[in-house]
């Protein structure tokens, strides 16, 4: 019996040579790194780093103000990779702790012929166990999302619904998002305003 069909054999892997850092660049700066995948070329507003404030609030908390950097990157594939961090502000504007993170991939449905149409489908998921499934249209830079499906870790938070709208709007990135959580239905929750600072 050979050592491969020996299952008590150790796998060829265990001994192998270390490998060398991931050898494929991921980018929020169009002039570097790899070229946008065509069928992304409808997003190529969103690609970047943004940074700026916003508000927050939900039936079950006291309204908030919090800022937040987001990350649209691509690595030459046809999907781009969202990373979102934010943290709460005290009245004069000065950090009190990390609040919501959230990463995620949004991607364009393609047709029959592999071009983009102005359907979309993200996926998005943050740390207290939720992750979302929305089905999204663009229309010009307005991108519009609501949740197909939500999944839940057993001790996360009752989400059972979301809907988004990101645009840019005078070179910022605006959005507004709505949740439907524990027995409330959708309800405005948190809407803010970016500025790009690289890309």
């Amino acid at each position: 019996m050979s050592d491969s069909d020996n299952p008590l054999a150790p796998p060829p892997w265990l001994n192998a040579p270390p490998v060398d850092p991931y050898p494929y660049e991921e980018s929020h700066d169009l002039r570097v790194g790899p070229k946008l995948h065509p069928t992304l070329d409808a997003l190529l507003p969103y690609v970047g780093v943004w940074r700026g404030r916003g508000r927050g609030g939900f039936p079950t908390v006291e309204d908030f103000d919090y800022a937040q950097e987001i990350r649209i990157s691509h690595d030459g594939r046809p999907f781009l990779h969202y990373e979102s961090r934010a943290w709460l502000l005290d009245d004069e504007s000065r950090p009190i702790r990390p609040a919501g993170r959230e990463i995620g991939w949004w991607r364009p449905v393609l047709d029959s012929a592999g071009r983009a149409t102005d359907e979309l489908e993200a996926l998005m998921s943050v740390p207290t166990g939720v992750m979302e499934l929305h089905i999204g249209k663009r229309a010009g830079t307005q991108l519009e999302f609501v949740t197909d499906a939500v999944v839940r870790t057993a001790t996360a938070k009752e989400v059972t619904a979301g809907h988004r709208l990101f645009g840019i709007v005078e070179g910022a990135l605006l959005y507004a998002q709505d949740m439907a959580a524990v027995g409330h239905p959708l309800t405005p929750h948190l809407s803010a305003r970016l500025i790009r600072v690289a890309g």
